[in-house]
């Protein structure tokens, strides 16, 4: 049988903080190798998946995460920067890694509420809800209510069952205590029907998350014919989301240019923009908290470190993932 091996570098483990528009600046925890994911959907920031999974297993030591985000922590405290959330939102699928509920508990005594952001798709597991129980805030995925749809926008790995889904869904929605949030990506032509809006909203009605957030795409994805919707079916959308649910909010803006400098550009532009592309505005800014110049992009270019996109009108900046390389 043939296996996946990653050549090119190794992963940051923790990122940023970065500016969110949910979690305020979040420290961002890679517990994911590049691009293991349970879902390779069409509109995905880093590129179609590398390797679909949906078996969570053993990527990195859990100890090795902790310290690394104890030291990232330290170091920005040390310089009066503030930390709202560590949000364990890597380059695939969090709830893949087995060691989740361990890394979560290890982090609490930091003082700083630990966030997870999942594509939803392993929660029909009990280990997979337990570990997301330890957590403070968790956002769920919710891109489809229909098979059809589902498997167009997600693509998910053939082995996951949408019902088994939607019931674990339901089932943690019940048992969590901490705060709820669902997301749905809106794209052109794919999940934005009144129909599939409508089935939607009424799943999600059924849950009852603290904030059903709808968005669209906002930087490259993964497929270069996604779209987001026109301004009427997100009107649309929103609509018939706040006639079931308590709050919906639009998620269609820029996130700012907050981004935390550390002083080394380098290891800064590729630890954000393997998960967070940066806009040229924020990698500007980013340079210049940095003490650095332009010239650092461009040797990141010419080195094929980081590639240069454009969408919607702006410069992007993204890492390039590693590929991998088949082994017999």
């Amino acid at each position: 049988m043939e296996e996946l091996s990653f050549v090119e570098g190794s992963t940051a483990l923790v990122f940023g903080p970065v500016p969110s528009r949910r979690l305020d600046r979040s420290l961002g925890i890679n517990n994911i190798p590049p691009k293991i994911c349970s879902y390779s959907c069409v509109y995905c920031q880093l590129g179609r998946t590398l390797r679909v999974q949906a078996e969570p297993g053993t990527f990195y030591q859990p100890e090795e995460i902790v310290r690394a985000v104890r030291s990232r922590v330290a170091k920005l405290w040390a310089r009066g920067e503030p930390v709202d959330y560590l949000t364990f939102v890597p380059d695939g699928e969090p709830t893949l890694d087995a060691n989740l509920a361990e890394e979560i508990e290890a982090l609490k005594d930091l003082g700083v509420p630990v966030a997870v952001i999942t594509n939803a798709s392993l929660v029909h597991r009990g280990d997979v809800r337990a570990a997301l129980l330890s957590a403070d805030w968790v956002s769920l995925k919710v891109d489809a209510a229909t098979e059809a749809v589902w498997k167009h926008i997600n693509r998910p790995h053939k082995g996951l069952p949408l019902a088994a889904i939607r019931r674990g869904i339901s089932d943690f929605a019940r048992e969590f205590r901490g705060t709820l949030v669902t997301e749905t990506m809106m794209v052109a032509g794919v999940n934005d029907s009144p129909e599939e809006i409508a089935a939607v909203a009424a799943f999600l009605a059924e849950i009852g998350p603290g904030v059903a957030y709808i968005s669209v795409p906002t930087r490259p994805p993964a497929e270069p014919w996604v779209r987001a919707p026109a301004e009427e079916t997100l009107l649309r959308t929103h609509q018939t989301f706040v006639e079931l649910l308590p709050r919906a909010e639009l998620l269609t803006g820029y996130e700012g240019d907050a981004f935390a400098a550390s002083g080394d550009p380098v290891a800064d532009i590729l630890s954000i923009s393997a998960v967070h592309p940066l806009r040229e505005d924020a990698l500007r800014e980013l340079l210049t908290r940095d003490g650095a110049d332009g010239s650092v992009v461009r040797r990141l270019l010419g080195e094929g470190k980081l590639i240069e996109l454009v969408y919607r009108g702006h410069r992007f900046y993204l890492r390039r993932l590693p590929r991998p390389r088949v082994q017999a």
